[in-house]
């Protein structure tokens, strides 16, 4: 004898039946109904494409061929008065029913036959410039959580990807007023997971994307590579200049988690034999023949970071990078790179090729290890915080590169360079006659271009930390390069190693080579001060501070005085434009006092000057008298603003930036000023030469140096001299 379903079992059974019974019945309702649904979905999808982006969009036949799957021919997008953007002759697309079950619109199925994607932008006119309109937003304005964004991206892009993809003859062309690219996806697809795919490239060339093709599973692993030659982008170098190519790249996604507020997303990139050329980086090619990157991209409820636990590969080396930036309160922008130690070896050889010449085939014995840290909080950037070490153990050059790095220990030949064009070579030696041993140079030259240039100069090793932490503050302000903070050993290696090209490898190259003169002790601080002033620029065609002595003031290095020494300090920034600071009577312009003031209380604090009241040699400074005759009578706003010009580097020296500065000069006070009592102090710095003029002249004068003086103190501010 049967025993009885237990009750619980009876109830269970009878409910799944209704609820088949009720899909059943909803189930035939929806596919009797499916096709006058599909019309309306249609018809409000093109009425919101009118509406809200000016879109023309028309579909030929639109029906179900299947339980979920759609098919659609004939296809057009265009958007008012623009180019047509998007033809399709057939488009099948079909959705896994489980996610549409709950909500979720997962694609499963495509075939793509015949498309046409046409971007064109000419004379300012884009007819893709709906996707950059914003919407209007009345909503009460919230915090986004980029965390929630950034999870909710990655999982419409996925579920966009389809299981299955059959795609023929897709074109996307692109064209502006100077470049034009066209690209023809003969085949691409996606089946049991692989990707495969023939790209026509202007019809020059053949790329491939093929992989590993799993979205479902957040598994995705595909590269791109040409038949027989490099991927090359011709319309991103015909449009930005910038020369891009390489053999294969390659994109992995492994993981997306979401969990405690944050969307961990796990990567990887790696490039083969990648070329980049601009010339804002480089005069020649630079070449990376294998590089990639391990990237962990963290998304937090405020910041976007590269995690640290991501790693950059580059032949033998790893970094360890870690980027953060925080979108809100406000923006703080973080970087830190460190190394483990490494062999000092697989550190040179893997630099990209291109970017250092000068070190090409360099031989070194050691280990060295980097540290950098970067913290900008951009509501107070003065406040911003930097730190940058290259730390070595047994670190040592055997063999040079391509250039011989001790060169400047000896007798050699020194070739400047004006706008590109080589100027007659000085040797820099006894042989030649405006060669100046450090021993015959005054000292009164010596420390005030100390002073101006580089103060720290016998006791840093090349760099100054803390001025460059303010010349970051500074250009971040100015939103633009104005401040270098080079130190003399910097302004050295420029002017003798290097081209005077305004490149990022350049200046890394400059970097670079004075670490390694001042920790491998290839150069004395004295052999390389003696040098320095043998090579400085102090003029049209002037070099040397031979040749400057002789030319300005008729007098061997060794006769300078105090005020000729400060005003050959205050001309190296701006070489050329010299002859402007004097009058044509071969003195001083009166705007230079408050410089002279400067520099002679900073040289007096130093112990290299005793203290002066009356202006540190200015009055006495007399040009040559041959050379007074080149002096044109120039207004004194313009000679002003043509002595501030700098010259045609893109570097200024770190100046003054650590010494303790004079104090700022007082204001008048409120009687003062009721009762017109003036500052005597102040009246002596902005002397006027009232000889044979009015008194509004004279005021007009006086006003226009106290002008330029709020302007010089304000650049001295900027470049951290004040």
């Amino acid at each position: 004898m049967k025993r009885p379903l237990p009750k619980y079992i009876r109830v269970t059974g009878i409910i799944v039946i209704v609820l088949i019974v009720l899909f059943s019945i909803g189930g035939y309702i929806a596919y009797s109904k499916r096709e006058a649904i599909l019309r309306k979905e249609i018809a409000s999808a093109q009425a919101k494409a009118k509406k809200d982006y000016n879109l023309d969009v028309k579909i030929g036949s639109a029906r179900f061929t299947g339980l979920a799957t759609v098919s659609f021919s004939d296809i057009t997008v265009v958007p008012e008065q623009r180019d047509s953007l998007l033809n399709i002759k057939r488009f099948d697309v079909s959705v896994r029913l489980m996610p549409l079950i709950f909500g979720k619109v997962k694609l499963s199925d495509v075939v793509l036959d015949d498309g046409h994607l046409n971007l064109t932008s000419i004379k300012g006119v884009k007819n893709f410039d709906f996707l950059f309109r914003k919407k209007k937003d009345t909503t009460v304005k919230t915090k986004i959580d980029l965390s929630v964004v950034a999870n909710n991206l990655m999982k419409q892009v996925l579920y966009k990807i389809p299981d299955n993809l059959d795609l023929k003859n897709f074109l996307i062309t692109f064209k502006d007023d100077s470049a034009g690219v066209k690209m023809l996806a003969q085949t691409a697809q996606i089946k049991n997971g692989k990707l495969s795919s023939t790209i026509k490239v202007d019809d020059t060339a053949t790329w491939h994307f093929a992989g590993k093709m799993h979205p479902s599973d957040k598994d995705i692993d595909v590269s791109l590579y040409a038949d027989g030659k490099k991927v090359e982008l011709p319309v991103i170098e015909k449009r930005f200049h910038l020369k891009v190519n390489f053999d294969t790249v390659t994109t992995r996604l492994q993981k997306v988690e979401n969990s405690d507020g944050i969307t961990k997303i796990y990567g990887y990139w790696a490039v083969r034999n990648l070329v980049v050329n601009h010339q804002a980086l480089s005069s020649s090619d630079i070449v990376v023949p294998d590089g990639s990157i391990d990237a962990n991209v963290f998304v937090g409820k405020n910041y976007v970071s590269l995690d640290s636990t991501s790693l950059i590969h580059l032949k033998k080396i790893t970094i360890k990078p870690y980027l953060k930036y925080q979108l809100n309160p406000v923006k703080i922008f973080t970087v830190k790179i460190n190394t483990d130690w490494l062999d000092a070896q697989d550190v040179f050889d893997a630099s990209p090729g291109g970017l250092f010449e000068s070190l090409e085939g360099i031989k070194v014995v050691g280990k060295l290890k980097y540290h950098l840290h970067l913290f900008l909080d951009t509501s107070n950037p003065d406040q911003v915080q930097f730190e940058s070490a290259l730390d070595k153990q047994g670190f040592h050059i055997t063999k040079y590169g391509k250039t011989d790095l001790s060169k400047l220990n000896r007798v050699f030949t020194y070739v400047p360079y004006e706008k590109g064009k080589p100027m007659p070579a000085r040797i820099i030696g006894p042989q030649n006659p405006d060669f100046t041993p450090l021993s015959q140079i005054s000292p009164n030259v010596r420390y005030a271009c100390m002073t101006s240039e580089d103060p720290s100069f016998y006791t840093n090793k090349g760099f100054v930390i803390e001025s460059i932490r303010r010349s970051i503050a500074t250009d971040f302000k100015k939103k633009k390069f104005t401040r270098g903070g080079s130190t003399i050993s910097m302004q050295l290696i420029k002017n003798t190693f290097l081209s005077r090209e305004k490149t990022l490898a350049r200046k890394i190259e400059e970097i670079l080579i004075v670490w390694l003169i001042e920790n491998d002790n290839i150069m004395s601080k004295d052999r390389m001060l003696e040098v320095y002033f043998n090579v400085a620029e102090w003029g049209r065609n002037v070099y040397g501070i031979g040749e400057a002595s002789r030319y300005y003031f008729g007098k061997s290095p060794s006769e300078l005085t105090l005020g000729e020494g400060i005003y050959l300090a205050s001309i190296l920034p701006h070489p050329k434009t010299g002859l402007y600071s004097f009058l044509p009577d071969g003195s001083l312009r009166p705007s230079l006092q408050g410089y002279y003031n400067l520099i002679g209380k900073l040289m007096a604090g130093h112990g290299w000057t005793e203290p002066d009241s009356t202006g540190y040699g200015y009055a006495n400074v007399r040009l040559k008298e041959s050379l007074r005759q080149e002096i044109a009578p120039v207004p004194t706003a313009v000679a002003d603003s043509l002595m501030q010009q700098t010259n045609d580097d893109d570097d200024t020296p770190i100046g003054l930036g650590l010494q303790e500065q004079p104090q700022p000069e007082k204001k008048p006070n409120f009687f003062q000023r009721l009762f017109g009592r003036k500052d005597t102090t102040k009246k002596e710095e902005l002397g006027v030469d009232t000889a044979g003029k009015t008194k509004k002249q004279i005021r007009q004068e006086k006003r226009a140096l106290k002008k330029l003086e709020r302007e010089r103190r304000k650049e001295l501010h900027d470049k951290g001299l004040m």
